[in-house]
């Protein structure tokens, strides 16, 4: 179910303008109670609260991505199982169909640059920031790219917020800055992958990026392809100058972004990992988030955070920088 019926969508407005409904009014509008909107007034129960619509929206959200997730992770987990029964099939002998285990950086390397020489429509690559990629790093990937460019190959490259912070990436990104390539950075990045053509791509299987797989199957590559393009659609251009100003509520984005996830029950570690930050800078944003809003403790924090209204629905979340 995804959306309200007529009278839910008014009561709900009303009750968020007066701050309570009386329960009777709800029994014409159940739509009310299977999204959650709801919850008894703690005072008098023949009334109702609303839910703020930031917390609603994130409980309705937070499956949906955790599915996307878990999906990817399946479609990996797949892959390996089934390709040394594929290697096996005397029927799998097209090289569209391959699914190919490379082992080392120089075999990944060499099928990229072999992939990337064949490409001639569209590159789509995810790079997820790591603790600042290495000058060399960028200035390979450069010249990976700039052919792709000279002869009109259009490229859209995903990072995270915390690449806005990093001056060798920004130079990089400089020598495209005539629109031939796309930048947006969004909050948080499940893995890197690179997608050629809309036929073949490649993603790591281990964290090192010792082993990574070359995927030819159309299938795989075209769900691969609606991942892209999900996380395309929430991330901001990185021409869009940097999103962490400070709101009217003394909270910057950054701080929305990290009260959202301790709102969902995330810890430290995670919330540091998924927003691309060390969790030294994560527990410092915490920090002031609490100062900001007057909590003495983290269990104190998640209420203050759910009752104060500072998440709003059209809250984008914004990636942290290294400083805090």
């Amino acid at each position: 179910m995804t959306e309200l019926c007529e009278e839910g969508s008014r009561l709900y407005a009303d009750a968020l303008r007066t701050g309570r409904i009386l329960r009777e009014d709800t029994k014409t509008a159940p739509c009310l109670m299977e999204f959650a909107l709801l919850h008894p007034d703690p005072d008098d129960a023949t009334w109702l609260r609303p839910v703020s619509p930031a917390v609603a929206l994130a409980q309705r959200l937070h499956p949906i991505e955790h599915e996307i997730s878990e999906n990817r992770r399946l479609s990996i987990a797949l892959t390996e199982a089934f390709e040394p029964f594929m290697a096996l099939s005397a029927q799998e002998t097209s090289s569209t169909h391959s699914i190919t285990v490379l082992e080392g950086l120089d075999r990944i390397n060499a099928a990229l640059d072999l992939a990337t020489a064949q490409c001639q429509t569209e590159m789509l690559t995810v790079q997820p920031s790591g603790r600042r990629s290495s000058e060399n790093r960028l200035m390979e990937a450069l010249e990976r790219d700039k052919p792709l460019i000279e002869r009109g190959v259009r490229i859209r490259t995903l990072y995270q917020h915390t690449a806005r912070y990093s001056p060798e990436r920004l130079a990089w990104v400089d020598h495209f800055a005539d629109g031939k390539a796309e930048y947006r950075t969004i909050d948080e990045l499940v893995e890197r992958l690179i997608i050629l053509d809309e036929t073949v791509a490649f993603i790591p299987t281990r964290d090192d990026r010792q082993v990574a797989l070359e995927l030819r199957h159309p299938g795989l590559v075209r769900y691969l392809i609606k991942v892209f393009e999900f996380m395309w659609t929430r991330a901001v251009p990185l021409n869009a100058g940097a999103p962490y100003e400070t709101a009217p509520d003394g909270i910057t984005d950054i701080q929305h972004s990290i009260a959202k996830l301790l709102v969902e029950g995330h810890v430290d570690e995670a919330i540091a990992r998924r927003l691309g930050m060390n969790v030294r800078t994560c527990r410092a944003h915490i920090a002031k988030l609490a100062t900001a809003l007057g909590s003495g403790s983290r269990a104190q924090l998640g209420f203050l955070i759910a009752q104060s209204g500072i998440l709003k629905p059209d809250q984008p979340i914004s990636g942290g920088d290294d400083h805090p």
